[in-house]
């Protein structure tokens, strides 16, 4: 039988831990047979508290022989201690793949699993793990991301997306699918598909890329390219380019479109503006690349976007 370990540190997030596990109990009623053999370790076994102060029994780590090894999310200052960092890599060397949940891609990272690799966590805090991890390659618009034996998922619900995803390789597709009935969820948002952060929670350290930010902002009609982008923050192109990688997490194209999109979701919202008139107004020019970049942050076009968030106040 599969085993599957969970691994906590004290101040994990419930959510984390409860929705993948959840969904891997959920294959044994849909196989009508057990599937996975689940454990919930830490270092030292015991009770465990979790962020919200709510204990859970767990097993210790030493010994434990596992196929899968999942760190769960919360606060992060215990995923910073080198002896969970020691007990989650000793963990890892017989397993034949770990994954991580929100922030437990610091655990991962902090145990040297990350090295050289792709990964993902919670929006809120990929800035400071790629800070911390220059050597990962942190995609931080990404529900999950798989490099080859190793994967991370996003912040709290991404994690069942995650857990779906393992199922649906070992199991197939149609399993999977099955599952997420069960567990009364979409099947699975597709990996590539992004976590949506506002802008407005970006938080560059130097006023340059403030600067930047702000005239991208006041100027989203227009072509904003590297070059134009950098010119407003009095740098290079390189030098930008790099700098606002380095405080904001992501390319400044990237954050670009992502204001485009919010510009457009505001103004879908307020007015009966049609969808090719937005289109024009934030800069995307025509309405097919609105529609392949809504498609990309929110999973759907912008007409589907604006029927369903008007239905409630119908």
């Amino acid at each position: 039988m599969h085993s599957v370990g969970f691994y906590v540190c004290p101040g994990h997030q419930v959510l984390d831990l409860a929705g993948p596990l959840g969904a891997f109990e959920s294959v044994a009623a849909v196989l009508g047979r057990p599937a996975y053999e689940l454990r919930v370790l830490s270092r030292a076994g015991g009770m465990v508290r979790g962020s919200a102060g709510l204990p859970i029994a767990t097993q210790a780590a030493r010994g434990a022989e596992l196929d899968t090894l999942l760190t769960i999310g919360g606060e992060l200052a215990p995923m910073l201690d080198a002896d969970e960092a020691a007990a989650v890599r000793e963990l890892a060397q017989d397993a034949a793949r770990v994954a991580s949940v929100c922030t437990g891609a610091f655990l991962l990272a902090e145990a040297g699993l990350l090295r050289g690799r792709r990964a993902t966590t919670h929006w809120r805090a990929a800035r400071r793990l790629q800070q911390r991890h220059p050597e990962v390659q942190v995609e931080t618009d990404r529900i999950f991301v798989r490099d080859g034996a190793v994967w991370s998922s996003a912040g709290v619900t991404a994690g069942i997306d995650l857990a779906l995803a393992l199922i649906e390789a070992d199991h197939g597709i149609d399993v999977a699918r099955q599952v997420s009935r069960e567990l009364v969820v979409y099947h699975r948002r597709a990996g590539g598909q992004s976590q949506f952060a506002p802008i407005s929670h970006m938080e560059p350290e130097s006023d340059r890329i403030r600067l930047a930010l702000g005239f991208a902002r006041d100027h989203l009609h227009q072509d904003l390219r590297l070059e134009r982008l950098a010119e407003a923050a009095h740098l290079s192109p390189r030098q930008f380019g790099r700098l606002f990688h380095q405080e904001t997490g992501e390319t400044p194209a990237k954050a670009v479109e992502r204001m485009r999109v919010e510009a457009a979701r505001a103004r879908l919202q307020d007015g009966a503006e049609s969808i090719e008139r937005i289109a024009r107004a934030v800069g995307f020019g025509d309405p097919e690349r609105m529609r392949r970049a809504f498609l990309k942050w929110h999973g759907m076009p912008p007409q589907a976007l604006r029927r369903k968030e008007r239905a409630p106040r119908a």
